[in-house]
């Protein structure tokens, strides 16, 4: 079954009315991105997703490419089975933010990309665009205000193929309301990061 499992999300109620959702990145789980929940805004209740699909040791959104790939089947199919997760949520949040790190930052522009209307806010940690076009690329583009994305990456990550970064780097120009971060990193988040995405998150 192509779906979130329920019984595997990690969860932090906030204090607010609105709602994180955390999307980690390929080989990796549920708990891994919930370690930073600690760290964010107290406001915000969490909610830590596990991708629905294998992969070695842990999970994966959708298939490993090194190079772009516009073949939306499985990406499209996890967005999916992210938004009918969030429809069958019993409490109903008045405004839903998205961090993911790597293949998880390209699912949180996907879902957005996909649903524009649902979504008020990206954290796109060391990640990348899903190449191709989506009807509603033309609809975040005409946005006004547009949706605010934190994108970040490191000088020094070498998992994030250059190609993919130098692509998506003018696409989310194009369609969000940008704030781009560089560290010197690997493919990892350093402290500084952590205190920028705490930051936007605080703004938006």
């Amino acid at each position: 079954m192509h779906e979130i499992d329920a019984e595997a999300v990690r969860w932090r109620e906030g204090t607010g009315d609105e709602l994180l959702v955390v999307m980690h990145g390929i080989g990796s789980h549920e708990g891994d991105l919930f370690g930073l929940a600690p760290h964010l805004p107290p406001e915000l209740t969490i909610a830590s997703l596990r991708a629905p699909l294998p992969y070695g040791g842990g999970f994966a959104w959708f298939e490993f490419s090194p190079v772009d790939s516009d073949d939306h089947e499985l990406i499209d199919r996890s967005a999916a089975s992210v938004l009918g997760w969030l429809d069958g949520l019993e409490r109903q949040h008045d405004r839903v933010h998205l961090l993911g790190f790597s293949q998880g930052g390209a699912m949180a522009v996907q879902l957005v990309r996909l649903a524009p209307e649902r979504f008020s806010s990206i954290a796109h940690l060391a990640s990348f665009v899903h190449a191709g076009e989506l009807p509603g690329d033309a609809v975040l583009a005409a946005r006004e205000p547009r949706i605010p994305l934190l994108t970040t990456i490191g000088d020094l990550d070498d998992v994030i193929h250059r190609d993919k970064i130098e692509r998506s780097t003018p696409w989310l120009d194009a369609h969000f309301a940008v704030e781009r971060r560089t560290y010197h990193r690997a493919h990892t988040i350093v402290a500084e990061e952590l205190a920028d995405v705490v930051a936007f998150l605080g703004r938006v």
